[in-house]
């Protein structure tokens, strides 16, 4: 019987007794509680790197963790999930980079690795998993929608709370949750320990304009980790075309956002991005990195 097959026959069942053992050296090791948000580089930002050199890389880099990419253009793909996703968390971890977030497609229970994800992760300390996102459909009732949804993301936080993990959802421009105040309404009810938001100031902006500190304000009293990204403006054809950029250098109000989060006292994971095309990305993560330095030492002292 493989690996797989055993956890969804059981559940949330726990790993060998080796296992447990590194499990457990592993939370012992766990940092001390942090006064600023740590920052974590989104793992495809360094998607020519294996798992097994991205630890000492993001070392050399400055970061404080990784947030690590689950899916077809992640680290772990679905296709070698049961042979690498234990695996590189212990090769990260093991470099002294904690793996703070994971990134997931998840949707919904029907992807069979979920529960795989949830019992390592679980284990090995990971504390919070990123769902995916959920489209709106192109034509029918909006509010049968976001009743699917809300039962998704219920079930997907009943994986998280069973493992001693929190969920967070993504603000995606055009799509469930782009508006922040959608997914406000379907979590209001639910436990904020175990879910809550993903904010992405750079698509706050674009989905709602400079009126974004009101989904911020939204999100913040459940906002589990912050996505950083800039962007400008660009007409191209007639159309208005977003334009990525290395951070500081768009439209995003960083000193406003991070006032905000301080206020705020977030003290959860800020993952980097990188989603424009740099010359140099090792050169592009060190300087988004720095600025982000700059702009937590600025707002919280």
């Amino acid at each position: 019987m493989d690996l797989t097959r055993r956890h969804l026959l059981t559940g949330m069942a726990a790993g060998a007794a080796a296992r447990s053992a590194r499990a457990q050296d592993r939370k012992a090791e766990l940092p001390k509680p942090r006064t600023v948000p740590s920052i974590c580089l989104y793992s495809p930002a360094l998607i020519q790197v294996g798992y097994e050199e991205l630890g000492p890389i993001l070392k050399t880099l400055g970061v404080d963790g990784c947030d690590l990419a689950l899916g077809p253009n992640g680290h772990v793909r679905p296709e070698h999930f049961d042979l690498d996703f234990e695996r590189a968390i212990e090769a990260i971890n093991g470099s002294g980079v904690d793996v703070e977030v994971l990134s997931t497609e998840y949707t919904s229970l029907n992807d069979p690795t979920i529960r795989t994800m949830a019992g390592f992760a679980g284990q090995m300390g990971v504390p919070l998993f990123r769902a995916g996102h959920w489209k709106y459909p192109p034509a029918g009732e909006i509010e049968a929608r976001l009743g699917e949804v809300q039962r998704d993301i219920a079930q997907l936080a009943a994986i998280a709370r069973a493992v001693n993990m929190a969920l967070a959802i993504p603000n995606v421009p055009g799509e469930v949750g782009g508006a922040v105040w959608d997914t406000w309404m379907i979590l209001r009810s639910m436990d904020a320990r175990t879910v809550g938001f993903d904010f992405d100031a750079g698509y706050a902006l674009a989905e709602s304009g400079p009126g974004f500190d009101v989904a911020l304000r939204l999100a913040l009293p459940r906002l589990k980790m912050v996505t950083v990204r800039d962007f400008y403006w660009s007409k191209e054809g007639g159309a208005w075309k977003r334009v990525a950029c290395p951070l500081g250098e768009g439209m995003v109000e960083w000193p406003k956002l991070f006032a905000a989060l301080a206020q705020g006292r977030f003290l959860g994971p800020i993952s980097v991005t990188v989603d424009y095309e740099p010359g140099d990305r090792i050169a592009a993560v060190k300087r988004d990195v720095a600025f982000l330095r700059k702009q937590l030492g600025a707002a919280y002292g």
